[in-house]
């Protein structure tokens, strides 16, 4: 697990909490029909604000829209209480370069479920927008607006609930409607990359869920959205249920929205090869499970040598950078064969590729390349500079 030293509660996380406490008050203001009636059309409303706002339109820009609609976009998403659309945008993206790698806001790979879910809220670190990540999106003075007033959507609807609905609407239908997006929400950074099933090598844990497709309008099929993150439609498959698709596609019938993203046919089927960056990702991994062994041997050879130790190597060795190629060296410990690498991968992807022995050719040369390198080093007494910090 990933360390986070400055994981306290701060000043911006506070009304997270208070959202949650106030939820209590129904003890006191009673649960009305009219309130669960808000409740319930509050979140799915808003979940496709989420979903096809601070997600598809924001985050990965799959449709085209008018700057009118984009900004009711915004304000519907904003409404939920999960900030403004630039940081959540800016944070997604973020997410999508490192998905489950060390570098990652959000992975129960690396951090552990609970703060996958809901831990990483409380991180200062995460507090701030990175605006450089969404320069498409701060060239809009009203975005720019919103993202200063962040919970001025989510505050005006909390007093029409109160309004329309007195205390109980309050209650009821803001407030247990809201801790319900975001905890529906927080499910595809935490369940999405631990229980489903993976039908696309992504080189990271996401899955497709089908029950998580239901409560969050589409977003479970979620292994499917990091193949092609550029389809609007999550759900690839006609019987994969995807409501925030249904309502995108019959708002491009009356020109509200345009230009709707599609996953190209051969990656439907899982025809395409990997991309560059997806294949070396997988490859890295794959060379980093046989990596302590090497170390192993090689510290044998040099045991004044320093060397990282195995859970250092298969934590980092991904994320080395490529080093240059280098004449083999004599007595070098072996290398696994193809075979054995083939086997490894295996066990290690899920998903079906037809770039499998792309990514076993690729697994053995780094592990050719890292072997010869770490030799050289530990001639000199440390290897450990092998690896990235």
């Amino acid at each position: 697990m990933a360390a986070h030293s400055d994981d306290i509660i701060y000043p911006s996380t506070v009304p997270f909490i208070l959202v949650h406490l106030a939820c209590l008050g129904a003890i006191w203001t009673g649960v009305t029909p009219g309130a669960l009636l808000a409740m319930v059309a509050l979140y799915v409303v808003r979940m496709w604000g989420v979903t096809a706002g601070y997600h598809r339109y924001f985050s990965h820009r799959s449709f085209r829209t008018s700057r009118a609609f984009q900004f009711l976009l915004a304000v519907l998403a904003q409404s939920s209480t999960q900030k403004s659309v630039l940081w959540w945008g800016a944070l997604h993206r973020h997410h999508h370069r490192f998905s489950d790698t060390p570098d990652d806001i959000h992975s129960p790979r690396q951090d552990g479920f609970w703060y996958a879910h809901v831990g990483w809220i409380f991180s200062r670190r995460n507090d701030q927008a990175e605006l450089s990540e969404v320069p498409d999106l701060t060239r809009y003075p009203e975005l720019m607006v919103l993202h200063r007033f962040e919970q001025l959507p989510a505050v005006a609807l909390a007093l029409a609930c109160y309004a329309l609905g007195g205390w109980s609407g309050l209650v009821v239908g803001f407030f247990w409607s809201t801790v319900l997006l975001y905890h529906g929400t927080f499910f595809i950074n935490s369940l999405a990359h631990v229980h489903g099933r993976v039908r696309y090598v992504t080189g990271d844990d996401s899955r497709n869920n089908w029950w998580l497709a239901i409560i969050t309008l589409g977003e479970g099929w979620h292994n499917n959205h990091h193949a092609y993150q550029r389809s609007v439609r999550q759900g690839f498959r006609w019987y994969e249920f995807d409501p925030t698709w249904y309502v995108l596609r019959a708002l491009s019938w009356v020109g509200i929205v345009w230009e709707l993203g599609a996953p190209p046919p051969d990656v439907v089927r899982n025809e395409r090869p990997l991309g560059r960056a997806t294949l070396e990702k997988v490859a890295r991994q794959v060379a980093a499970s046989f990596a302590g062994g090497l170390a192993a041997g090689l510290a044998e050879r040099f045991p004044d040598a320093h060397f990282p130790s195995r859970a250092e190597l298969a934590a980092r060795l991904p994320q080395m950078p490529p080093l240059p190629h280098l004449p083999p060296l004599p007595h070098l410990p072996p290398l696994p064969s193809r075979e054995e690498l083939a086997a490894r991968a295996r066990e290690l992807l899920a998903g079906h590729t037809v770039s499998f022995d792309d990514i076993v050719a690729r697994a053995h040369e780094l592990l050719a390349e890292w072997r010869v390198a770490a030799e050289r080093a530990a001639a000199g007494g440390d290897a450990s500079g092998l690896l990235p910090a």
